[in-house]
């Protein structure tokens, strides 16, 4: 028997017959939400969707940044042929892209719009402020930034990183308001333009491509930037080779993520993945496909901006120029850095307690992976709050590193559109 939470009468774990006739509610309009939106579409369940239309990547990335992605890994799914980027493309009548092809953002951005009209329908663009079960219904309520309030039967969280971007407490502590592109400091995150920083000096920090391509970016907009890397040395993509002879093919087959037979392994079975024990499951997450920059992207930095390998921030202080001075330790010893801004590109903390539509009642009930702020999840990606689904990157403790990319929205939105419709039959 389902235990019910303090001051709740108890609700029957699958006792869905009251919320029959509700619909599924998907928070989040990025490519898993709107992957999971046309998946429940097309199998006639009803469905709301709620959020702007592919906005952490219109709002969370520079202008002028590209995918480090392929474009046969950046396809978002729909279960009817046709919705392939390159289908998009073709039908704009631009060329293919090729992994040859860096693929501007603004295009992708343009891919996803084309495919909310043509397989998923009205999105609502009012924001999920509140979530919280119905002790009448057995389903949710939630509740929306302008005041509305609606049921749900199933509710699916695909919120993607909002929220979720990590600034280490050390240089946190140098904006008392919050990081932000007013601030001190800032994460990649918060940036869609990059020019502001023009003439100014800008540490950047991390080792990955975001850090790596917003340097690029500050250099060519006239800013002075200098990478501060923890690791050893940058780690640069293979060009890509668009024909391989077989035994090339054989030894290190290709897949979504990457050439080599444990990436494709992982890409092809992410169910496996999820039945792993839990400390290999986690050491698959914090490893696999760690910090790297596309190899597009290599002459534009080396030798072109200041890289410091090896280089951690032991402590960062506010000046009385209201710039910001660093204390580095590296290879060579100690040095120190004054900078007028500070861009964190140190990556997201995966944290339930980050999405603040949650109730305590539901963070309370909802189990995580342990070490992790991210959810349990069975194999239709349903947590521990029956009828409560998480996909995207909330989801790669369990299911890989797939779903840390578009690549996974296929396998994830067909497993849950199977087990809403299986729901939805359970309930008439």
């Amino acid at each position: 028997m389902t235990q019910s939470l303090p001051g709740q009468r108890p609700i029957p774990g699958r006792a869905f017959t009251k919320s029959a006739g509700l619909p599924v509610v998907v928070v989040g309009a990025g490519p898993y939400g709107l992957s999971v939106a046309a998946h429940l579409r097309a199998a006639g369940i009803p469905v709301r969707i709620f959020g702007e239309i592919m906005g952490s990547w219109r709002h969370a990335m520079a202008t002028g940044m590209f995918l480090k992605s392929t474009p046969a890994a950046t396809d978002l799914s729909a279960p009817e042929p046709g919705a392939r980027l390159a289908d998009f493309r073709r039908l704009q009548g631009e060329p293919e892209l090729t992994e040859l092809t860096p693929i501007p953002c603004d295009v992708f951005v343009r891919y996803g719009q084309w495919f909310q009209k043509q397989y998923v329908g009205e999105v609502d663009p009012a924001r999920v402020v509140s979530l919280d079960r119905d002790v009448t219904t057995g389903g949710f309520t939630a509740g929306l930034a302008d005041g509305r309030e609606l049921g749900a039967a199933t509710v699916v969280v695909a919120t993607g990183l909002n929220g979720l971007a990590h600034v280490p407490e050390e240089l946190r502590r140098l904006a008392p308001e919050g990081p932000g592109t007013g601030a001190l400091v800032s994460h990649t995150s918060h940036h869609t333009d990059l020019s502001q920083y023009a003439g100014q000096r800008v540490a950047v920090i991390g080792g990955g491509q975001s850090a790596l391509e917003s340097a690029a970016l500050l250099h060519e907009a006239g800013a002075e930037a200098r990478v501060l890397v923890r690791a050893g040395r940058v780690r640069w993509g293979t060009t890509p080779v668009l024909s391989r002879p077989w035994p090339q093919r054989l030894a290190r087959p290709a897949s979504p993520l990457g050439t080599g037979w444990a990436l494709a392994a992982v890409s092809r079975a992410p169910h496996a993945v999820r039945r792993l024990p839990v400390s290999a499951r986690l050491l698959l997450f914090r490893r696999a496909l760690g910090p790297s920059g596309g190899w597009w992207l290599r002459d534009r930095v080396e030798g072109v901006v200041p890289v410091h390998t090896s280089c951690g921030v032991t402590r960062a202080e506010v000046t009385p120029q209201a710039t910001v001075r660093l204390e580095l330790s590296g290879p060579d010893g100690r040095f120190a850095l004054t900078v007028d801004h500070v861009l964190t590109a140190t990556g997201y903390r995966l944290d339930l307690d980050a999405l603040p539509f949650l109730s305590p009642g539901l963070r309370r009930a909802l189990v995580c992976v342990p070490g992790t702020g991210a959810p349990e999840l069975t194999g239709s990606f349903e947590s521990s709050v029956p009828g409560l689904y998480f996909t995207g990157s909330l989801a790669a403790p369990m299911f890989g590193p797939m779903m840390r990319f578009v690549a996974g929205t296929e396998y994830a939105a067909t497993r849950i559109a199977g087990a809403a419709l299986r729901r939805s039959r359970a309930g008439r």
